[in-house]
């Protein structure tokens, strides 16, 4: 048996320094900002009933409100379909020699290269970096000639979520769109005084936040990508680009400002983590930790976001009064919404979703109901915080008709909100803190959606509609949900419409006054991360209930406390800390990752979530040094990441690099999006 992958660093999931200090601010340093006393999820499971036998029967039983009362499904009604149920430890898949369909690759194996590491037969491309110029009139990129204008025509910094749209007329383009996180100053700028940045500097940052939409042209008998500039499409949006606040929420008090009297137009949109791509052609952007943008924070909802008392990394409120909270108290209620953008008109301005919630958002993946109408799920990356939905109130109207655009760009206005509250079925005895299984072989249960808003309805007591959608967090804590260990990027399956939510890690669980394991989060210091699978009663999105189940337990596979849903664990790859998700055409989920806990640079990962191979878990890439992997999109004939701060290793800096990627030895590091392909002109993984 071979030894335990050995654990690096002290930071939360295996960041460096570096990048817990400018990605979050410093988040898994500070106080746990969930300290509500609502119910744990193992006080629930005490009293909880074992409903597995009622989901797998065929009568019919469902969570029908948020106290967990029963009610009997009647005739004619579909079912309520549970997880399904995944093979046992130790038992053997049917023998193939190259794995499941869409993961017939040869995996790559842990190492710590500074470069893309990617299977034997297939090939790459870096498809554009930051500071291509994209926008007419944008000069080439230059790190010693930097400014603001430039960087406003240029692609932004630190790529994250990524989308590939059709381009109809216009034979082998497609439409890229990128977020821009957030900066890494002291990687880009020569000679950086964190103490005392510029003005310029400050401006070149704010022109480097924001999203890119820029359109790209495949090569002939390639997967090869590359950027068309200055294409009618491209555009650029920054943290001082105009954006519209629409939905219940817009014009409140609390989003009022003495810049924006009206309470509907921000500036800006900032570290815009993963999103999510909608079925009439839109893609969504969440806004993650904002917080650590605005200083000087004082008031209580201030601390349940994140916000310090103090001055902040890069001293924005130097420069501009509305990141100083003492001046501006409102203005941080204008970050941490879900950004709807529409690629094909670049002369559109950018909506934050109000319906939608506000708290540190990763991500935002939208299915349709049966009826049309679309459900977004979505996670709050924090320690102990929610997971929620939204279901819309109007039903998609297809076809690309100015009518049905205009209609569609309403869909996220109107409908409720709602937070997840998960129980187990197993005894909390059970859970001691280590992973283990309990003793019917797998952690599982049921769940209920608790709604929190409808419109101008606030189903909290105690709070307004308004207050629900400017404080959510507080509102899932008022209503019991469930703290989570950092949920972030959910996705829908197209295939079987269950949904996969990524829980990337969270070493506070189970520390003296703090949330214990629980079936859903099964260990205590949970350095690796799961991935839960949840099925909604009688797959209809738009309910109230549902099944759930953890499909993947993060770690080393040799590792007692790691799960892969029954699979032989001497037949996965080694994974750590999940963080975006993804499906190819063939129902297989891929995972990137963020902060391997395991020896080895971050990377990709394909998984069987269907069939006799379901836990079948294979590495496709691995990232440079300091690097995360972001936004995958997964085509028939090519895999697109976004490779995000390479580099970001501590001590590190312009002078110093820690990395010579993606351009070689004396240039400067740059984040940027990479396509692979099979040289053989197949789909991948076939």
């Amino acid at each position: 048996m071979r030894n335990l992958l050995p654990l690096i660093g002290s930071h939360q999931g295996g960041r460096s320094a570096l990048t817990c200090r400018y990605r979050c601010g410093d988040a898994c340093f500070q106080e746990v900002p969930n300290t509500s006393d609502n119910e744990y999820a193992g006080d629930i499971i005490a009293g909880a009933l074992s409903r597995r036998s009622m989901m797998r029967a065929a009568a019919v039983v469902t969570v029908a409100t948020a106290a967990g009362t029963m009610a009997l499904a009647g005739p004619g009604v579909r079912t309520a379909e549970a997880v399904p149920s995944a093979g046992r430890p130790g038992s053997k898949p049917k023998p193939t020699a190259s794995g499941a369909r869409g993961l017939r690759f040869e995996a790559v194996a842990p190492n710590t290269d500074d470069q893309v590491t990617i299977p034997d037969g297939y090939s790459q491309n870096v498809v554009i970096r930051w500071g291509e110029p994209i926008l007419r009139g944008a000069p080439r990129f230059d790190p010693d000639k930097q400014s603001a204008k430039a960087q406003a025509g240029q692609f932004g910094y630190n790529n994250d979520f990524l989308s590939l749209l059709p381009l109809p007329g216009e034979r082998g383009r497609q439409v890229l769109v990128a977020n821009h996180e957030y900066t890494d100053e002291i990687l880009m700028f020569r000679g950086y005084d964190p103490a005392s940045p510029t003005r310029e500097q400050v401006e070149i940052a704010w022109a480097a936040h924001g999203l890119s939409v820029v359109v790209v042209q495949e090569e002939n008998r390639t997967g090869k990508l590359a950027p068309v500039t200055r294409h009618p499409l491209n555009r650029r949006l920054t943290a001082t680009s105009e954006f519209r606040v629409t939905g219940p929420a817009a014009g409140s008090p609390l989003l009022r400002t003495s810049a924006d009297r009206t309470g509907r137009k921000v500036l800006g949109t900032l570290n815009n983590c993963a999103g999510g791509t909608t079925p009439w052609g839109t893609t969504l952007h969440g806004e993650e930790n904002f917080n650590q943008y605005f200083a000087n924070g004082s008031s209580d909802t201030d601390l349940r976001y994140g916000i310090g008392t103090t001055a902040t990394e890069r001293k924005w409120e130097r420069f501009d009064k509305r990141f100083d909270l003492a001046q501006e108290p409102n203005e941080a209620h204008r970050f941490g919404w879900v950004v709807e953008l529409d690629p094909y008109d670049p002369d559109s301005t950018p909506r934050k979703r109000t319906a939608l919630g506000r708290f540190k958002h990763e991500a935002a993946q939208p299915r349709l109901t049966a009826d049309g109408r679309p459900v977004v799920y979505m996670g709050d990356d924090e320690r102990f915080d929610y997971f929620y939905k939204f279901v819309s109130s109007k039903r998609m109207k297809k076809g690309n008709s100015r009518a049905a655009r205009e209609h569609n760009l309403t869909l996220l206005d109107e409908g409720t909100l709602y937070v997840a509250k998960l129980t187990g079925d197993s005894p909390a005895a059970e859970f001691d803190g280590t992973g283990k299984l309990p003793s019917d072989g797998e952690f599982d249960g049921s769940g209920v959606w608790i709604p929190l808003a409808t419109g101008t309805t606030s189903h909290v007591p105690g709070m307004t509609a308004e207050e629900v959608y400017v404080f959510t967090r507080l509102a899932g804590d008022k209503v019991g949900a469930t703290k989570m260990d950092r949920p972030e990027d959910v996705e829908p399956s197209p295939r079987t419409g269950r949904v996969y939510v990524a829980l990337t890690n969270n070493t506070d669980r189970g520390k003296a006054g703090m949330a214990g394991a629980d079936e859903a989060n099964p260990r205590n210091a949970n350095k690796h991360g799961q991935i839960l699978e949840l099925a909604e009663n009688w797959d209809d999105p738009a309910g109230d209930g549902f099944a759930w189940r953890l499909f993947l337990v993060a770690g080393d596979p040799e590792d007692p406390s790691t799960y892969f849903s029954g699979f032989p664990k001497e037949n996965v790859s080694p994974i750590s800390c999940p963080d975006n998700v993804a499906f190819d055409d063939h129902g297989n989920l891929w995972i990137s990752t963020d902060g391997n806990q395991l020896g080895s640079h971050d990377g990709l990962f394909g998984v069987a979530t269907q069939g006799e191979r379901r836990g079948e878990l294979k590495q496709f890439l691995t990232v440079p040094s300091g690097a995360e992997t972001c936004g995958p999109v997964i085509q028939d004939r090519r895999v697109l990441v976004a490779v995000q701060h390479p580099g970001e290793v501590d001590g590190a800096s312009v002078e110093k690099p820690a990395s010579t990627w993606p351009d070689g030895p004396g240039k400067i590091v740059r984040p940027a999006v990479v396509a692979i392909w099979p040289k053989s002109g197949s789909d991948v993984g076939v």
